[in-house]
């Protein structure tokens, strides 16, 4: 009788897990077209290719893209700090070179020329 038990075990159907665990260890690729056509003119085509594995099996055939993804790992933040700081960097270096330039303009006795003089002068020239 044990040997009629130990047929019926292994040839049972594969449970929910046995599945999912083939398929992160293989791998799935579900890939099709959708095209909605009106008279025979293309409306909209939806091109879906979806693929199932483990992150190991990814890493295997060469797909890491979420280590890069800003959204999904710490550098993120990291980065955003640093974009504030340079922002903020950038915008005290613009301060100091409208500083500079008026400081010059008072020293050589003229007035630093408004955004709307320096265009009239640029049409002027172009005549």
């Amino acid at each position: 009788m044990s040997s009629e038990r130990s047929t019926l075990i292994t040839a049972r159907p594969p449970g929910l897990v046995d599945v999912l665990d083939r398929i992160l260890d293989k791998g799935l690729v579900i890939a099709g077209d959708i095209k909605v056509s009106l008279a025979n003119v293309e409306l909209l085509t939806l091109q879906i290719r979806l693929l199932v594995c483990s992150i190991d099996k990814a890493e295997q055939i060469g797909l890491n893209w979420w280590r890069y993804d800003t959204n999904l790992t710490t550098r993120a933040e990291r980065a955003e700090a640093e974009n504030v700081e340079l922002r903020e960097r950038l915008g005290e270096l613009e301060r100091e070179i409208k500083k500079l330039g008026a400081e010059a303009a008072v020293s050589t006795g003229r007035e630093m020329p408004s955004r709307s003089s320096k265009l009239k002068t640029r049409r002027k020239q172009r005549r």
